[in-house]
């Protein structure tokens, strides 16, 4: 058979609530922007991939999984969109690894991350805008992202400087496992000593162990508790990135370009 595919690639998740409300939610519409396309699924984590092997005897494709088998069916036509948010070193993983399959199909285009050229910042800046509280003098928005020692790291201070750029200078953009850390962030914070109130939010496309635990978590290292213990008032909204109907437009608007 000749067919046309796409392939909807994620880090992964181990929450199925968060695979719901955000990977499948993307995926749902990336299928409906392009129904001439079957869709499919593959995780780059081997971690995530394992865990749901071992606790759920569910087998999820990887990468080259995933382009096997679809090369197997006869696809002709492929589309790869990554759910990431920057063009880090899974994005990359995955692009060497749909290089050795490109002589497999006639056509294979991979669209772009979230976090890809300067403009997607401020699309994504406003598409956030939209959910964010009104901007007040004793409020800060804090984000958390993952982090990397990539050097596409570099993409969370470019999201703060576009928040501010767009008016939100009461956003603050720091990470859980890169810089800027939360110590970082929380000078950022200080400079603001009208703040009493911070809310946090997840800044990636899955709320899960991240958001639940080293953001919103009751030990106390998380951010929540470390930002209650100096006397903030602390609120958590732990939605994805995936959630929000508008930055899922943004993963169909690169999936399209792509495609072009």
């Amino acid at each position: 058979m000749e067919g046309k595919a796409l392939l909807a690639v994620s880090f992964g998740t181990t929450h199925e609530d968060t695979l719901e409300k955000n990977i499948a939610a993307i995926e749902r519409d990336l299928a409906a922007a392009f129904p001439e396309r079957t869709l499919r699924r593959a995780f780059t984590s081997g971690m995530v991939l394992r865990r749901w092997k071992k606790e759920r005897g569910v087998e999820i494709d990887d990468v080259p999984a995933a382009l096997e088998r679809l090369a197997g069916e006869g696809y002709t036509d492929l589309l790869l969109q990554p759910t990431h948010v920057m063009n880090g070193e899974e994005y990359h993983k995955m692009l060497q690894q749909a290089e050795r399959f490109r002589d497999r199909f006639d056509r294979l285009a991979v669209g772009a991350p979230l976090l890809t050229a300067a403009e997607d910042y401020l699309d994504l800046g406003r598409a956030l805008m939209e959910v964010l509280p009104s901007k007040a003098e004793e409020r800060a928005v804090l984000y958390m992202g993952h982090g990397s020692e990539h050097q596409a790291n570099s993409a969370y201070a470019l999201m703060e400087y576009a928040f501010h750029d767009l008016g939100r200078s009461d956003v603050i953009v720091g990470t859980v496992e890169g810089y800027p850390n939360f110590d970082a962030a929380l000078r950022r914070l200080k400079e603001r000593p009208a703040v009493r109130g911070v809310e946090l939010r997840p800044l990636m496309t899955v709320a899960g162990d991240h958001a639940k635990n080293d953001l919103a978590g009751e030990e106390e290292d998380s951010w929540k508790s470390r930002l209650e213990g100096m006397g903030y008032q602390v609120s958590c909204v732990l939605t994805g990135l995936g959630e929000y109907s508008q930055v899922r437009a943004l993963f169909v608007d690169h999936a399209r370009k792509a495609q072009a």
